[in-house]
């Protein structure tokens, strides 16, 4: 059987009901599957461990329900990329169909029933229910280098994004330490208090000379720990992002050359779109990315409203993007973008989400034809 099945509608096109649609609930140790026919009825449940060998048993007997039902089987996965990855990479070099099921797809499809509930069995009848329903619009699963690469790029970025977080936290607890032992006066030693002429400072000098404790080996050993991880988380995030680099120029895209556009936000967005091939237009990028206005309309009234949905990741890395091209040392034709849109009546916020708009379109082009930003200062 062939990895991708011919659908949307044609003439020429198979018979929805001869398929069985199975839905995997995915989960670390065990997966949960429901096999349905094209009307959404339960035809068989099976739980799996995550292992080669319950895959193949799994495959096997629902090999055996469809040679009794005398039909093809279609696998919806909710998560190919995490947990379900193992499974997705048998399916697919079984050279079986393999449709990926975006969560909120589900979990809209559940909040939608009478009684909501959850639990793996139904979870899985939900996977299988929207592999139904969107069959033709579902990607297919497939292993290619830019997903290989993609992959690799949003677990260094994840990687990243956990160590900036932590550097937070040593910070707000270094604040509290300093402040214990110096007062508010720490804050006026230096101009940056974590730069590193400081952290070599406090490290040498981590209680102050006015600090009287009878022993206060305690209090200096936890600033050092701390000045410590701090030194060590930078030196990881710098490694991180020389990992990014070497993996951004494996793709051969050149996102960084747009102004604002760094070695760290080109990754996010690389991580977040994966494949430019999955998005059809620049609507479709757009509205991925929450940056495509919801049509509001009742009666006569016609208006859009800014969408809170899409990958709030993704439009995160677009806005601080936008942030950058406006800012003074920023791009001429992105702030003369932006003013002509405040001169139109637009409010700033809404003169932004323009801006984010047209960056979208311009990614997206880099993206699908690998050229150079175009449109620098």
């Amino acid at each position: 059987m062939s990895n991708i099945i011919k659908w949307p509608g044609e003439a020429d096109g198979p018979n929805p009901n001869q398929f069985l649609y199975v839905g995997v609930d995915i989960h670390k140790d065990k997966h949960t599957a429901v096999a349905t026919n094209c009307f959404g009825h339960k035809l068989m449940e099976m739980e799996f461990a995550n292992t080669a060998k319950d895959f193949k048993q799994f495959v096997a007997s629902m090999q055996s329900l469809a040679d009794r039902q005398n039909r093809e089987f279609i696998f919806g996965l909710e998560d190919s990329f995490g947990y379900g990855l193992h499974l997705a990479k048998h399916l697919f070099d079984s050279h079986l169909p393999v449709k990926m099921i975006p969560p909120v797809l589900v979990d809209r499809s559940r909040k939608y029933e009478t009684h909501p509930e959850k639990s793996d069995s139904l979870d899985a009848l939900g996977v299988a229910k929207v592999l139904i329903q969107r069959i033709d619009t579902l990607p297919d699963y497939s292993i290619s280098i830019t997903d290989e690469l993609a992959k690799e790029i949003k677990e260094l970025a994840m990687d990243r994004d956990f160590l900036v977080k932590e550097q937070t936290r040593i910070k707000n607890q270094l604040h509290r330490l300093l402040h214990k032992t110096y007062g508010s006066e720490y804050q006026k030693k230096f101009k940056d208090i974590f730069a590193l002429k400081a952290l070599r400072y406090w490290k040498k000098y981590p209680t102050g000379k006015a600090y009287i404790l009878v022993d206060d080996s305690i209090l200096k050993n936890q600033v050092r720990r701390k000045i410590n991880r701090l030194m060590d988380i930078r030196q990881e995030c710098k490694e991180i992002k020389n990992e990014l680099k070497i993996l951004l120029d494996r793709t051969g895209q050149k996102l960084p050359t747009m102004n604002g556009c760094g070695t760290v936000l080109a990754s996010a967005v690389m991580a977040e779109i994966r494949n430019i091939e999955r998005f059809h237009s620049l609507a479709a990028l757009a509205k991925y990315a929450g940056l495509a206005p919801r049509q509001k309309s009742s009666g006569k009234t016609i208006r859009h409203v800014k969408s809170k949905s899409g990958n709030r990741k993704l439009n995160m890395a677009i806005h601080r993007i936008a942030l950058s091209q406006i800012s003074n040392s920023g791009n001429q034709y992105a702030k003369a973008y932006f003013k002509k849109k405040i001169t139109e009546g637009k409010s700033k916020n809404q003169a932004l989400c323009c801006l984010k708009r047209k960056l979208v379109n311009i990614i997206y082009m880099m993206l699908k034809h690998k050229q150079a930003y175009n449109y620098q200062k």
